[in-house]
């Protein structure tokens, strides 16, 4: 037996679904951002692409090489080595930042008290340049004046930037130190999203907080978690101005990165066709590594229960 108020919900559900088709954006909205994109992203990618055959110095007109620069990359060791030190640094930082993120973003989320106080201080590293961050890092870790000449009995001989070890670990922790506020943010917002109903409905069955976090937390927490990794990795393959102003690609060229090999390459040498080449393999290399993320995360298949403009 139907009740009144039944068609009335039905007719409200037809109106809003109605409503909705009629409210949504055309392609006019997303005109200023494809335009941008257009602008500032494909345009430049295609440039440079044409680059990569050619021979050019930066002065006079590129003369065309075929396939030259790639051939030479191809027997290039410190390209090849560059690559892999690119990788190890990019899965440090995603294995560093991830579980230090989630857990400050969970704590940054819970009831406010000092929390937020704490919070402002810590994300202060968001409000500096890679740059000012990593000239004040150099200057706290500098082998004659810095912390590690007054600690040697933890530093060794105090020479961090002498060695491939502890060169890449200083890398990886100045990144830390300056994008982990960042991801916790993301994962502070993503946490408070979390219905209150699911703690709730888990503390009348006797869970306590750590079975809550992983039952409840990181589960809610998975689309965001990929989301923080696959920006992760893009912004640790394309990580240049830490490598410039810390190591300078040194002791030789054991923490030269690709990034930093580019620069070399093409502002240093002057062969903005070999620096075009290694730009696209960076482009290559990153996308690549974020399908992967995508397709083993099952990212691509999470669908939303409600739908985008």
């Amino acid at each position: 037996m139907t009740t009144s108020a039944e068609p009335r919900v039905a007719r409200r559900r037809s109106i809003r679904r109605s409503g909705a088709a009629v409210a949504r954006p055309g392609f006019a909205w997303a005109a200023p951002a494809t335009l941008f994109f257009l602008l500032f992203a494909v345009v430049p990618l295609v440039l440079v692409a044409v680059l990569s055959f050619t021979n050019w110095d930066g002065l006079g007109s590129p003369q065309y090489a075929g396939l030259d620069n790639w051939k030479a990359l191809i027997h290039d060791h410190v390209m090849i080595q560059s690559l892999w030190l690119s990788v190890l640094i990019t899965v440090l930082g995603v294995v560093v930042q991830t579980p230090l993120s989630i857990l400050l973003g969970v704590w940054a989320a819970g009831k406010p008290r000092n929390r937020a106080i704490l919070s402002a201080i810590y994300f202060i590293p968001l409000l500096l340049s890679a740059t000012a961050i990593s000239i004040l890092w150099r200057a706290l870790l500098d082998p004659n004046f810095g912390v590690p000449s007054q600690a040697k009995w933890l530093f060794g001989d105090g020479n961090l930037f002498g060695h491939q070890t502890s060169a890449i670990g200083v890398l990886v922790f100045v990144g830390a130190w300056q994008y982990t506020p960042f991801h916790t943010l993301i994962y502070q917002g993503a946490t408070r999203a979390i219905p209150p109903v699911l703690y709730q409905a888990a503390e009348i069955d006797g869970a306590g907080r750590i079975r809550q976090f992983f039952s409840i937390t990181l589960p809610q927490l998975r689309t965001t978690m990929i989301t923080s990794m696959i920006l992760m990795v893009v912004g640790g393959l394309t990580t240049f101005d830490t490598v410039l102003i810390l190591t300078q690609g040194g002791p030789g060229t054991d923490t030269t990165i690709s990034a930093y090999y580019m620069y070399q390459q093409a502002f240093k040498s002057f062969d903005f066709g070999g620096g075009s080449a290694i730009a696209l393999v960076l482009v290559v290399i990153a996308t690549i590594i974020s399908l992967i993320v995508v397709k083993v995360s099952g990212y691509d298949k999470m669908r939303s229960s409600t739908e985008g403009l």
